[in-house]
């Protein structure tokens, strides 16, 4: 078989177990449902770091954020790591983006006045830009200009909910926007995407498209008939303690984050929160089912190795907050489908193996027949890809546990430090997930965590002061210690200069050892 094609589709911020080939009780995904009977469906895949731009800085170079420093939205990415894009263009593909990789560039070398340090959604290097769609929107706002509507001024305004009366059992997210289904966001990128596949269908050389939609990342707003898809009374209850005030006293962290992101504090507002969430994932599957179908009618799918997954999740209400950060599983654990017909395993398969989104750069790199660098913290999928494995069935020494990050330091305030008195450096949360417990460990003279997760699995009640957990959390911590010594970055330790010159010995490729 030839080299494939690539498919590379983000979801922003997609909870894992929204996905009806899942089991979830309300949510549809046909899309994604055919995709994973297609292929493969890692059913305990998580992201490394929230929010958006350090998430995909993990997706797309392969590091852990304690090795690609990416700390949040705007942080600068060096330019002299490995990058997805870069990389597969060393193998003879011209990697093209539909959407956005959340980059901040590099500033060292530039001019103070580089426009490049006022834009913190810069295109990540290597990628040809074929639409460019992030938090600005413009692309999406000329398009519906084009097609007749009239846009708001500031244009944010397009995102406002229509002046309609919302009906008995609906809740504050129900109204639909000004635009309908046809003219979302998805579908403008979805279009794009299309028009691109017609333009290249006749290409000789394999293709590569990072296609990266917004949905269903925030705002909670849906057209019809997406809007009224879902009854609030229908959907799963958060998980979350009895009050706001009883989540605040877990930690002082909760406490404080709990003031800038809470959930509804009205049930229905709440219900209906997560009914909006549900159909906006939905809408966004029926335009990526439009792309896939466009692959297939042109013959072309069979040529090309998709995968879909997320930079992140959505708390969604559970823990009484919204939007993604901390140390729970919901803002972490997100879907990772990959459909290869080139794969000698059978399609269909359910991998419950522990699995990163570092392991995603690796896996492509492979099936396109190149290597991961050294400097790599994930590892290649294809064992899962090129064998009947299923359920906890996972090659030797693959990982028995994760590893993610929180980093909350804010430079352009001094907020936190006085809010917490403590030091930038100490505004950092590192998280060791296996399949029975978390724990939760900060920078700062903060308490940890710790959760069993086999007789908690909603994460309610830590066990960080309960005597019988101390030997469990001094585990974790030392297990914790050892992953972040193995994977300090390592471009340079395997060299030594010598009288006769560089000698240079590598390590063999990473296994996905014990958590990492």
């Amino acid at each position: 078989m030839r080299r494939p094609n690539i498919l590379l589709v983000t979801l922003d911020q997609f909870r894992a177990e929204c996905l009806g080939v899942a089991g979830h009780p309300v949510v549809r995904t046909p899309t994604l449902d055919r995709l994973a009977t297609e292929g493969v469906r890692f059913d305990n895949h998580f992201s490394n770091c929230a929010p958006c731009s350090p998430g995909r800085a993990s997706l797309l170079t392969g590091l852990w954020q304690m090795n690609h420093r990416v700390v949040d939205n705007g942080a600068p990415l060096a330019d002299d790591l490995p990058m997805l894009p870069r990389l597969l263009r060393d193998l003879g593909y011209t990697p093209t983006l539909f959407g956005y990789t959340d980059t901040a560039l590099d500033p060292r070398g530039r001019a103070d006045d580089d426009p490049a340090l006022r834009n913190w959604e810069e295109p990540m290097a290597g990628f040809d830009v074929a639409v460019m769609l992030d938090e600005q929107i413009a692309p999406w706002l000329e398009w519906l200009a084009d097609e007749g509507l009239d846009v708001p001024d500031p244009p944010f305004g397009v995102y406002r909910h229509a002046d309609v009366e919302i009906p008995e059992g609906r809740g504050a997210s129900w109204p639909p926007p000004i635009y309908d289904a046809d003219h979302t966001e998805s579908a403008f990128i979805s279009n794009a995407a299309i028009s691109w596949l017609d333009d290249h269908s006749a290409d000789t050389e394999p293709w590569c498209l990072h296609l990266s939609y917004l949905r269903p990342h925030p705002p909670y707003i849906v057209p019809a008939p997406y809007n009224d898809m879902y009854d609030p009374a229908d959907v799963p209850p958060p998980h979350r303690l009895e009050s706001i005030e009883a989540q605040a006293a877990v930690h002082p962290f909760l406490a404080a984050a709990l003031n800038v992101v809470p959930s509804p504090a009205d049930d229905l507002d709440q219900a209906q929160l997560r009914a909006t969430y549900y159909g906006m994932i939905t809408e966004v599957d029926a335009q990526l089912g439009r792309v896939i179908d466009a692959l297939r009618d042109r013959g072309q799918l069979d040529d090309t190795i998709v995968v879909v997954t997320s930079d992140h999740g959505e708390q969604l209400g559970d823990h009484w907050l919204v939007e993604k950060l901390g140390f729970y599983d919901p803002s972490y654990r997100i879907p990772l489908i990959v459909r290869w017909p080139g794969m000698t395993g059978s399609p269909g398969r359910v991998v419950e193996s522990f699995t990163e989104n570092v392991d995603v750069l690796p896996t492509l790199l492979d099936v396109c027949g190149g290597n991961a660098p050294e400097f790599c913290d994930g590892a290649s999928l294809r064992p899962f890809l090129d064998s009947e494995r299923r359920g906890l069935d996972a090659p030797p020494r693959w990982r028995d546990a994760v590893l993610f990050e929180y980093d909350f330091r804010m430079p352009t305030t001094t907020m936190i430090e006085e809010l917490f008195g403590i030091r930038q450096d100490e505004c950092a949360i590192s998280v060791i997930r296996d399949r029975h417990g978390k724990y939760v460990h900060f920078a700062a003279d903060f308490p940890s965590l710790c959760f069993d997760l086999d007789d908690d699995p909603g994460e309610l009640r830590d066990r960080s002061s309960d005597p019988a957990f101390t030997e469990r959390m001094l585990t974790y911590a030392q297990r914790m210690l050892d992953l972040r010594l193995r994977h300090t970055d390592s471009r340079l330790t395997g060299s030594r200069v010598t009288a006769d010159g560089l000698v240079h010995r590598p390590d063999p490729p990473r296994p996905a050892v014990g958590g990492g």
